[in-house]
């Protein structure tokens, strides 16, 4: 057994949706300092500039912003991507919304924004996208990452219901996916993410004290935390998880 390129993705290409910042961002650092060659999409073309710019200095990264809440968007990057590379070895799907409002008054457009964004786009991205992922799959698998939350697994006290339905989508479509395109060589799973600072998750970034009070491990998440999960089913390390979703979260959904 040699173990020394386990968790290589030297010469390897990702796409990372949502890869400007946050979690994101994170693992598209942990992909180049494996050696991938790393593409990151974001919504605001300045702020992904800007990221690829800076995470530049760790490997090959460029930007490709777009707005894949739509077929028409995510079709723009499926294209964009093309014009550098001609197969795809990784695909994470991690662009998402939240959307947060008590029952009574929960609107339809927080339901379709983040259903739409967590759930229908990573579908019909990775679905554009198969071509180009069974083309990588020669002498390695092609992967598909897709970002769900501990939201969808267990229940937090916030009015969220959108964005907890769609990652318990996510964790579902992951299973059901997976099983579809394990006979084109391309091995779907899911990772679910508790507290780290983000923008999205504001909570554990501007009240970290507070929050590492309610988890097991005594702190929230860092980046490094994410990357190596990430580099783990990326590579060929995690060959062998398919449908599954790993849980990053200190503990915390075995004490809610």
């Amino acid at each position: 057994m040699d173990t020394t390129q386990l968790f290589s993705l030297k010469g390897r290409s990702a796409l990372i949706t949502g890869g400007s910042r946050g979690i994101g961002r994170m693992i598209a650092e942990g992909f180049l300092a494996q050696g991938a060659r790393v593409y990151i999409s974001a919504r605001k073309a300045a702020a992904c500039d800007q990221a690829a710019k800076e995470l530049s200095a760790f490997g090959h990264c460029v930007s490709l912003p777009a707005d894949v809440s739509t077929l028409e968007g995510a079709q723009a990057l499926v294209a964009a991507y093309a014009k550098h590379e001609d197969a795809l070895d990784i695909l994470v799907n991690n662009a998402g919304a939240a959307w947060g409002a008590p029952y009574d008054e929960f609107p339809e457009s927080g339901w379709d924004k983040v259903v739409d964004l967590n759930l229908k786009t990573p579908f019909f991205l990775t679905q554009a996208l198969t071509p180009m992922l069974k083309k990588a799959a020669t002498d390695h698998l092609a992967k598909v990452i897709n970002i769900a939350s501990i939201d969808g697994i267990s229940v937090n006290p916030q009015e969220t219901y959108s964005y907890a339905a769609s990652k318990a989508g996510l964790i579902q479509l992951t299973r059901r996916m997976a099983l579809r395109l394990a006979q084109e060589r391309i091995v779907v799973s899911a990772i679910a993410p508790g507290a780290f600072a983000s923008d999205m998750n504001k909570l554990a970034r501007d009240h970290g004290d507070e929050v590492k009070e309610r988890i097991p491990a005594g702190r929230i998440g860092v980046p490094e935390d994410m990357a190596g999960a990430a580099i783990y089913l990326a590579s060929r390390a995690g060959d062998y998880v398919m449908g599954s979703t790993l849980v990053v979260d200190g503990g915390v959904t075995h004490a809610r």
